[in-house]
């Protein structure tokens, strides 16, 4: 562990590899990952590469020392992701201080503190309301109980977090931002080991890489991949991506954005889209639907359109930048700025078969 490792990440590293060493008996393929991860590990912390990593660490290394299990209350299966502690002021002060170190929180809510007083409590007051989301997929996908999830592009982990409230008996979250992999681990420390499954192990889990970088798996009984297709300039090889870490028979969730129109519609910006500079092609539901099949996903079908409005998305106390409110043409918000359409969003099942 190096000096600038808080113990809990150490310990949720740990576990991560307990898991894929458990997972690996009975999916060899997994070999490729555990060979790799040592180097996947050490590279979010590189200072060369990441100048803040450090900084990062010592924050979640200096969060107030929580009760034990028998003391406090974790619930993952909530709008927002709670950890009732019975703690002082102080400690509520010293936690807030140090997790808006830790802005911009994109992804959330989260709840920390005392259950009935307020003024003992941290409510991490995330940018999105990715529990709407949440509300909006639930009664849709397949049941998560004691399933293997992967989470591609899972920001702070509050999705995550909520499949293992679901039943799931293992998520892996992955994404490439040494911010979002340490919002996960700060929150790791104060749900501690509120989520070991009847395997022995931590079921919410945090690799801070790509879905490229990962070997081709099929393990996975259901995919994520919630906000990502749009930012990619190859859709197909994403698409393949994403299958080849599903198992035969898995689900695959995508929420993406779309537009209206027939399968002949998709939207390729110019240059931004809802001030997004790197959105590459926004198709109809249509259009997707023939990209999934392309790919060979099978019984694909869309669950749910959404348009986006300002109380899912908007600038709060954790997120102080520029949000959906600042995107819409401000004489027509049926446009964003650019004077494309409005953000609309689909979710759409896909099976492997």
């Amino acid at each position: 562990m190096s000096a600038t490792t808080a113990p809990i990440i150490a310990h949720a590293e740990t576990e991560l590899y307990l898991t894929l060493l458990q997972l690996s008996a009975a999916h060899p393929a997994l070999q490729d990952w555990l060979a790799q991860l040592p180097s996947w590990l050490a590279h979010i912390k590189d200072k060369s590469r990441y100048a803040h990593a450090p900084h990062y660490a010592s924050l979640i290394a200096r969060l107030p020392t929580v009760l034990p299990a028998y003391q406090r209350t974790v619930d993952l299966n909530t709008s927002a992701v709670t950890v009732t502690l019975d703690w002082t002021a102080a400690a509520t002060n010293a936690t807030a201080a140090l997790l808006k170190q830790l802005m911009p929180w994109r992804k959330g809510p989260f709840l920390l503190g005392a259950q009935d007083d307020p003024t003992r409590q941290v409510l991490i007051d995330t940018e999105w309301r990715s529990d709407y989301k949440w509300q909006r997929l639930a009664a849709h996908i397949g049941d998560l109980t004691d399933k293997r999830v992967l989470d591609v592009g899972g920001g702070s982990g509050y999705h995550g977090w909520r499949m293992v409230g679901a039943g799931a008996a293992s998520v892996v979250v992955i994404d490439p931002s040494c911010l979002f992999y340490h919002q996960f681990m700060a929150l790791r420390h104060f749900v501690g080991d509120a989520d070991r499954n009847r395997y022995g192990r931590l079921a919410a889990h945090f690799i801070p890489v790509g879905l490229e970088a990962l070997p081709a798996s099929g393990l996975f009984h259901t995919v994520f991949s919630m906000g990502v297709l749009y930012h990619r300039a190859a859709p197909f090889e994403f698409l393949a991506q994403l299958k080849a870490q599903l198992a035969k028979g898995g689900e695959l969730v995508l929420e993406t954005l779309i537009i209206d129109g027939d399968a002949t519609r998709v939207l390729v910006p110019s240059d931004r889209y809802a001030q997004m500079n790197n959105v590459y092609f926004i198709p109809s539901v249509a259009a997707l639907t023939q990209w999934l099949q392309k790919a060979g996903f099978v019984n694909v079908r869309c669950v749910d359109i959404d348009e986006t409005t300002t109380d899912e998305q908007r600038a709060t106390a954790w997120m102080t930048f520029h949000s959906l409110k600042d995107f819409l043409h401000p004489d027509d918000t049926r446009l964003t700025v650019e004077g494309y359409p409005r953000p609309k969003r689909a979710i759409m099942l896909a099976n492997k078969p």
